[in-house]
C-alpha cells in the first residue's frame, strides 16, 4: 500500500517538503509571485480551493498501489507535488466560468459520488462547481465528444492554482461516451474514479475508489457505462516543460492500444538436461 510511503499526517508532509531549496524553485512560481500578488489571491486566502487540494493530497495518500513499485512511485510523486504547492501558498487566478453540453450530468455525477467511498473529494468539488471552467482542450474534438466530454483543471501552468509541480483536475463523462486513443508524451498519468463507472482499453471495470494508471507514452481509450455518467479525478507528473506544453493527438480508428514502447523479446536460453 502507499500509506507505508505516506508522511504520517498532513502537516507533516508540509515540513518534509522544506527540502525543496531555490536550485528547484519553480520558475513559473516565481513569475506568479511577482506579475500576480497584488492581482490574485493567495491560495491560503482560498480555504476551497485549499481544502480541495488536500482532499487530492488524502486520495493519493490513502488508495492502496496494489503491490505496483510503479504505481506507488507516482502517488508518491503527486503527494511531493502537492505539498510543494501548498508549502509556496501561489496565487489563485481566477478563470471565467464555463460550461459545456456535458455538464448537464454533473449534478448526478455529484450526487452518484456522495454516497460513494469518494465523499469527501466530491463535497471539495461541489463547493466550487459554480466557479469551475470546463474546457475539451482539443483544437478539433471527434464529432459527438464535444456532448459527451470535458474537463476542469484545478491547478496546472494555467490555473486557476498556478503551479508547473503538478497538473490535477477532474473529467466528466457522458453515459455511454467512448473517449479515443490518445497516449501523454513524458507524462504519468492517473485517474482515480469518484462516480460512475469507466472501462479503459476493455482490460477491465472501474467504479468509485479504483485507480486507472498510464505510464508515459502509452496509448489508452476509456469507455462509459450506459446508464449513468462518470466523474474522474486525474493527475499529470513529468517534468515541468513536459506538463506546460502538453499536447495530446487523438489516434486513428483501430490504433493499436499497447504501449507505444516494448520491451525487447529476451532469448531463451535451452533447458540443461
Amino acid at each position: 500500500s502507499s500509506r507505508q510511503d505516506a508522511p504520517r499526517s498532513f502537516s507533516e508532509s508540509i515540513s518534509m517538503s522544506a527540502d525543496s531549496s531555490a536550485d528547484s524553485a519553480s520558475p513559473l512560481l516565481a513569475s506568479a509571485n511577482t506579475d500576480h500578488a497584488a492581482e490574485y489571491k493567495r491560495l491560503s486566502e482560498a480555504p476551497d480551493w485549499r481544502y480541495l487540494l488536500r482532499d487530492y493530497y488524502d486520495l493519493y495518500r490513502d488508495m492502496s498501489a496494489g503491490g505496483s513499485p510503479i504505481i506507488r512511485s507516482h502517488q508518491r510523486a503527486v503527494r511531493e507535488a502537492i505539498s510543494k504547492v501548498l508549502r509556496a501558498d501561489p496565487p489563485v487566478q481566477p478563470l471565467a466560468p464555463m460550461q459545456r453540453p456535458v455538464t448537464a450530468h454533473l449534478r448526478r455525477a455529484l450526487d452518484n459520488g456522495r454516497r460513494g467511498p469518494m465523499a469527501a473529494v466530491i463535497r471539495a468539488i461541489s463547493a466550487l462547481r459554480n466557479t469551475l471552467s470546463w474546457q475539451y482542450g482539443y483544437e478539433r474534438v471527434p464529432r459527438g465528444l464535444e456532448r459527451k466530454y470535458a474537463y476542469a483543471e484545478f491547478a496546472g501552468p494555467s490555473g486557476p492554482i498556478i503551479t508547473d509541480e503538478v497538473i490535477i483536475g477532474v473529467v466528466l463523462f457522458a453515459p455511454g461516451c467512448t473517449y479515443p486513443a490518445h497516449a501523454h508524451k513524458s507524462i504519468s498519468e492517473s485517474y482515480i474514479c469518484l462516480s460512475g463507472a469507466v472501462s479503459e482499453n476493455h482490460l477491465g471495470v472501474y467504479g468509485p475508489g479504483s485507480m486507472i494508471f498510464n505510464a508515459p507514452g502509452r496509448m489508452h481509450r476509456i469507455t462509459v457505462s450506459d446508464w449513468e455518467p462518470a466523474l474522474l479525478a486525474y493527475a499529470w507528473t513529468g517534468p515541468r516543460e513536459s506538463l506546460a506544453t502538453q499536447k495530446m493527438v487523438f489516434s486513428r480508428p483501430g490504433a493499436n492500444l499497447e504501449p507505444t514502447a516494448r520491451p525487447k523479446p529476451v532469448k531463451q536460453q535451452p533447458l540443461e538436461p
